[in-house]
């Protein structure tokens, strides 16, 4: 739901506890819940699991009968195939009752829904704390990271039409991929100077990979060399072995829900090109060879565009 103010933030709250006090109101009468101590609970034991309360003993409606009321809006509202819950590994317990009553409840909204935890943002000496206390929000992190950012663009002396833009590109980046280049459930070491190096295993390489290709496709262009796979070297080049495979990268990642399949798979594919682009000459008007290689780099450029898009990464132009 798209929230336009206050009063529509809380309206959709209360309809959300109100939508999961009916629920856990039904799973009483079949037995899913039961009273205990003026409280209604349930008994997690009998799955495993442990017991937890969805309406305490005032009468007021826990986080957990929120979540079940939650998932009510959500499959009433959009018809999806099914919906991934992404949480801290610290919620895991939480969740792994909650979604065994929604299981008794409605096993087919049950059926459709995934819990994936995620570890904790770690800086590299173990703390991730701000100035103002020991725990550093989202929009604090990525303005530390953007003022780095900043600070490197400034170092190198670019000409550049919008660097405050660039910083921001750079900045998200370098966080996203530092979390989703990780397995979910492990805790992610965030270190910012590393996470913004254009050497490698860094979004903002990625990034620069595919300016790389802009700038060579630009070149050629300037030449008069036109892509073209018309012509091609009796032997295949070993940045074509990796272009290949993104499809069936990007397929894999989806029905594994991992993404850091396709961060792993888009790192190769940077460090192979840019492997290829200090071995040949790839724009010369010379070279009969030039048009395919031209091919190669429009391909990856597509390629690396497509996949920083899928991981919420812009690909810019100039870098």
């Amino acid at each position: 739901k798209k929230l336009g103010t206050r009063f529509d933030y809380y309206f959709f709250e209360s309809q959300v506890f109100e939508d999961g006090l009916k629920l856990v109101e039904e799973g009483k009468e079949k037995g899913v819940f039961e009273e205990s101590d003026g409280a209604v609970v349930y008994r997690g034991e009998q799955d495993g699991l442990h017991t937890r309360v969805f309406v305490n003993a005032r009468g007021l409606p826990t986080y957990e009968t929120k979540e079940l009321g939650l998932t009510k809006q959500k499959f009433e509202t959009e018809a999806f195939d099914q919906s991934v819950v992404v949480t801290a590994n610290e919620q895991t317990s939480y969740f792994q009752v909650v979604l065994a009553a929604l299981g008794k409840l409605r096993p087919e909204w049950r059926e459709k829904t995934k819990h994936i935890e995620h570890g904790m943002l770690q800086a590299p000496d173990g703390k991730m704390s701000s100035r103002k206390g020991n725990v550093i929000g989202g929009g604090t992190l990525i303005e530390d990271v953007e003022e780095r950012a900043r600070e490197k663009i400034a170092e190198s002396e670019r000409e550049l039409e919008d660097p405050e833009k660039l910083a921001t590109e750079e900045a998200v980046a370098a966080i996203k991929y530092a979390i989703l280049r990780q397995t979910p459930g492990k805790n992610v070491v965030f270190d910012i100077d590393q996470s913004l190096s254009l050497e490698g295993d860094s979004g903002p390489y990625l990034q620069y990979t595919h300016t790389r290709c802009v700038s060579v496709l630009e070149k050629a262009e300037r030449e008069g060399v036109t892509p073209s796979i018309e012509t091609a070297p009796a032997e295949s080049y070993e940045l074509e072995r990796v272009l290949y495979r993104f499809p069936e990268v990007v397929e894999r990642a989806f029905a594994d829900l991992s993404p850091q399949a396709l961060v792993t798979y888009v790192t190769e594919l940077a460090s192979m090109f840019n492997t290829f682009y200090g071995t040949e000459q790839i724009v010369s008007a010379d070279d009969e060879y030039s048009p395919y290689k031209c091919a190669l780099t429009r391909a990856t450029r597509t390629v690396l565009a497509n996949g920083l898009h899928i991981l919420g990464i812009d690909a810019p132009e100039r870098m």
